[in-house]
């Protein structure tokens, strides 16, 4: 049974009568608890026992019943004999810095050495691994030699077989099996009988390492069953090593204990897996590592780390983390992060599980599941689930599913739920916003859509569609000179800013652009306008407006050109002045505007 183990960090404590005189220095199992509680909740029982101790339990939350109740007087005593009394031998403790590991361990088991043989620089001991209550062989158990780093599994009798070169005084060994209490015992080199059961002194104690790298799925088929077996054994030994070399994770200098080392300098020639590397690591294709790894790790292939990755992690195609990054990945294909990330991705697709702060860059597309601060590249597409507080730039689309505070550019639609930053893109959309969108087309769901009907001195009849916030509108307008002779019809595009002075008056300045179509496509006719709305609310939705313009007409029509019959053809007035090459003119505007 696999058993996943999750951290519960304390955060507020019901307060009971937990105390402790805590010495910090001495072993959480050994500090001793005064608690006096009845009917309580076993999980309650467990946070005043840490607040008093200054350390917190890890366990499963299937280990017991969460809401199981128990009645707890104690005084003065060890957490450990609490926890013997609470759980009556069920549940098997090891130590980790401030954590005190809870685990399911029902059973007992001794080691059985059948044969003992000493020789110069040789020894070996065969032997059985049998559980205590049951007499039974305990099948795929692990037995091993701490100093040593070598380790056997027992085969389905329960049979094991090790030997050991040099000359050794005392071979110690521990049997570990999930769901049992670990066992060890020691071999002295002057007797070959049957040894007495030996009390580990670091028994308690450990380095605790999850199982997060045996839950990617990649990484299962890279390894064998007897390593992730070994893995579920003895999950909180680890050894430093200086060196370890590998052909395959199963042919390695370190043997089947390679996943219970962490080495300085690791070199695969195909695969390694090691507990971690606190150094650098090479591999020709993939390097798994159980937990943490620091400094350097490169890979043809493939690089897949079950804790943390702190420096830099270059891969030909993929690089996994299990928890957090700090640092730079670069990949060809794929950068993965279950954690957060501080530091830079580089890949054709990077993905971020937790918050991001620094750099993502790829040719296809960026994806963070929580809040980023700092950039996002991509040719395709940037995604991030929670707030920006940074840029996006992209080929195509950045979206943001919750607040933009920063800055998106996108060759084609920007997406934010609450926009409070600025937009740059063909298409901008937001669900709010209070920032700035600049684009083609500003669409705001609940923001600003206003529909304008409108006269002025050159065209009597415009209507414009205005959409985005009172900080920056789009406006899109089309309009027709309804009069003989002197048709003119037209389109274009422009940009607004309302100024809001009260509930009943306002104004606002807009900016447009359009062409004039005098029925002929030959020659570009732009008319620029800069207006100055007063406008006036009349009722919910409507509102009336008026002011002056100021036009400034760009045509390459040449002096004297004749519009086709039934079109204008003296679009500058009298009174306008000449600049440089152009024309400008004081005009006027009259409309209303809808909803």
């Amino acid at each position: 049974m696999r058993i996943q183990l999750s951290v519960l960090l304390l955060f507020t404590v019901f307060f009971a009568a937990a105390q402790t005189a805590v010495n910090y220095n001495e072993s959480n199992l050994a500090k001793r608890v005064t608690l006096n509680v009845k009917s309580e909740k076993i999980s309650t029982v467990l946070q005043q026992v840490a607040k008093a101790g200054g350390f917190y339990f890890t366990y499963s939350g299937a280990l017991f019943g969460q809401d199981s109740l128990v009645n707890v007087n104690v005084r003065n005593k060890p957490v450990r004999d609490l926890l013997d009394e609470l759980f009556a031998g069920r549940v098997d403790y090891k130590e980790n810095a401030e954590y005190i590991i809870l685990r399911y361990a029902v059973n007992h088991c001794t080691i059985d050495a059948e044969s003992i043989v000493t020789a110069e620089n040789l020894y070996s001991i065969t032997g059985r691994v049998v559980d205590i209550q049951t007499g039974k062989y305990v099948k795929n158990a692990s037995v091993y030699e701490k100093r040593l780093l070598q380790s056997a599994l027992t085969d389905n009798e329960g049979y094991f077989s090790l030997k050991f070169k040099g000359n050794h005084t005392a071979i110690i060994l521990t049997a570990s099996k999930e769901t049992y209490r670990d066992t060890s015992i020691i071999f002295l080199s002057s007797i070959d009988v049957k040894p007495q059961a030996y009390d580990d002194p670091d028994k308690n104690k450990g380095t605790f390492v999850g199982n997060l790298l045996d839950n990617i799925k990649i990484s299962r088929w890279l390894t064998s069953s007897r390593q992730r077996i070994q893995n579920m054994n003895i999950p909180n030994f680890l050894a430093s090593m200086p060196i370890q070399a590998s052909l395959t994770p199963g042919l390695s200098s370190r043997g089947s204990m390679s996943g219970n080392v962490v080495n300085k300098f690791s070199l695969n020639l195909i695969g390694g897996y090691t507990a971690g590397v606190d150094g650098a690591e090479l591999a020709g294709v993939f390097n798994l590592n159980k937990s943490n790894v620091r400094y350097l790790q490169m890979a043809g292939v493939l690089n897949v780390t079950g804790g943390h990755a702190e420096g830099a992690q270059i891969a030909g195609a993929i690089n996994m983390v299990a928890q957090n990054a700090n640092g730079v990945q670069i990949s060809g294909l794929y950068n993965h992060v279950m954690g957060k990330v501080n530091g830079i991705q580089i890949s054709t697709l990077n993905y971020i599980q937790g918050f991001a702060e620094g750099v993502q860059i790829s040719g296809i597309g960026n994806f963070v599941n929580k809040d980023i601060q700092g950039l996002q590249i991509a040719g395709v597409a940037n995604v991030a689930k929670s707030d920006i507080h940074g840029v996006q730039i992209s080929g195509l689309i950045n979206a943001s599913l919750s607040n933009s505070k920063g800055v998106q550019i996108s060759g084609l639609v920007n997406y934010a739920r609450h926009n409070k930053g600025f937009q740059v893109g063909l298409i901008n959309v937001a669900d709010t916003s209070t920032g700035f969108s600049l684009g083609l087309m500003n669409l705001v769901r609940n923001g600003y859509h206003k529909i304008s009907i409108s006269t002025n001195d050159l065209i009597n009849t415009n209507v414009a569609f205005k959409g985005g916030n009172a900080n920056l509108y789009t406006i899109f307008l089309l309009g027709k000179n309804f009069v003989k002779d002197k048709n003119i019809e037209t389109f274009g595009l422009g940009f607004g800013h309302d100024f809001l002075a009260g509930r009943t008056f306002s104004f606002s300045t807009e900016l447009t652009a359009q062409q004039l179509h005098l029925g002929r496509w030959d020659h570009a006719n732009i008319l620029n306008k800069f207006q100055l709305n007063l406008q006036l609310k009349l009722a919910r939705g409507l509102s009336v407006y008026g002011g002056p313009t100021l036009n400034y007409y760009v045509t390459d029509a040449p002096m004297g050109y004749v519009s086709a019959k039934g079109y204008r053809s003296d679009i500058v007035p009298t009174h306008a002045k000449r600049v440089g090459r152009n024309n400008a003119w004081l005009g006027f505007i009259l409309g209303v505007n809808l909803f």
